[in-house]
């Protein structure tokens, strides 16, 4: 075996003893779950053989996948911790529920189905789950607090259907275990039609039901959009504030005073060889380089400003106007403060205002 071949194995093998989704492992994941609901297509039956095929192919890449991490989480000491992880456990049941179902007779497109939980894989990888997951922890009590209500209206609707349908409806409503249906049907919105209050105060308390249903979800849609836009802004927060501390012009300001400019500040990132303010156009926000550099294009020269300077606010303490053309050398991180965040933030740190004023004139002098 050729030693470049050898050298792919090993490195096949080290991106699959992580725990992350290999590009490997998204194809057999899409590969295993279409393989499987072609199988379940009976006009799929001429291609059963190449589909075996690759549902095989499929499940020997997640047993393979499986014995690797258990393989380096030996080496490593932590192969009960792995075993016991919800991503052990989804691989272990990646590797081993299809055939263990065949190794207990259960017929083999039968046994396949199984296969579907191999999108459980794809489930650490999803963007925002973690903190889909924060907000869920977070808002735990008030979420909970709506399903009590909810539970206590579906019970409440269906024994009062129950009493006022019982005798015109026995078939439907001749129980409160049947009225429940109705009640979640109902209280969800869904409104199916098979099962419908004929008396008039049946057809009250349904309206009543109906309302409630909207109240109810309206609540947990509330909820849930409230801690999403508070996490997001808390991201947002410790994503600024990291990059606010690494400018040095703001290294001298105690915690609280970086905050407060954090808050004021919004981050931007922007490829090589962009225009970030043109000559004459109109001064409404000054910029910090977090990361990155800058090219000014000054007449008869060109400056380059690194990580930690600041430019553009010579427009927000002169007339407006911008002086020269600014572009991006490189990838860039930049920290915008606009005008009328500036003012505010001039008036309450009087030593940032006094610096920002001393290199605007600098620069203006050098600028003659």
């Amino acid at each position: 075996m050729s030693k470049p071949l050898i050298s792919a194995l090993a490195q096949f093998a080290a991106a699959t003893a992580g725990r992350n989704m290999t590009k490997a492992a998204y194809v057999a994941v899409t590969v295993g779950v279409l393989g499987m609901v072609l199988l379940t297509d009976n006009r799929a039956k001429e291609a059963w053989g190449w589909v075996g095929a690759l549902l095989w192919t499929c499940l020997a890449y997640f047993v393979f996948e499986w014995l690797v991490r258990l393989r380096h989480m030996a080496r490593q000491g932590r192969l009960s911790l792995y075993v016991s992880s919800s991503a052990g456990i989804v691989d272990a049941i990646g590797a081993l529920a299809v055939p263990a179902a065949l190794l207990l007779g259960v017929e083999p497109k039968t046994a396949w189905l199984l296969s579907v939980l191999w999108v459980l894989k794809v489930v650490p990888g999803i963007p925002g789950l973690r903190q889909l997951r924060r907000v869920l922890v977070l808002e735990s009590g008030p979420l909970v607090s709506v399903l009590v209500i909810f539970l206590m209206v579906v019970f409440l609707a269906s024994v009062a259907e129950y009493f006022l349908e019982r005798d015109v409806q026995p078939q439907t409503f001749g129980s409160v275990p049947s009225a429940l249906w109705w009640a979640v049907v109902t209280l969800t919105t869904t409104g199916y039609g098979d099962v419908v209050p004929v008396t008039p105060l049946g057809r009250l308390v349904a309206a009543l039901v109906m309302i409630s249903g909207l109240g109810v979800f309206g609540l947990w849609t509330g909820i849930l959009a409230t801690g999403f836009a508070a996490e997001t802004r808390r991201d947002n927060f410790l994503k600024t504030w990291e990059s606010v501390s690494k400018v040095p012009f703001f290294a001298t300001l105690g915690p609280a005073a970086i905050a407060d400019v954090t808050h004021m500040l919004r981050t931007i990132e922007l490829p090589a060889r962009t225009t970030i303010i043109r000559k004459g156009a109109q001064g409404d926000c000054m910029y910090f380089i977090a990361a990155g550099e800058v090219e000014v294009d000054l007449p008869g020269k060109k400056v380059q400003l690194g990580e930690g300077a600041f430019f553009g606010e010579m427009a927000l303490l002169g007339n407006n106007k911008r002086g020269a053309n600014v572009s991006t050398t490189k990838v860039s991180q930049l920290l915008v403060l606009d005008l009328v965040d500036f003012r505010v933030l001039m008036a309450r740190h009087p030593d940032l205002a006094e610096t920002i004023d001393a290199e605007a004139k600098r620069r203006a002098h050098e600028n003659k």
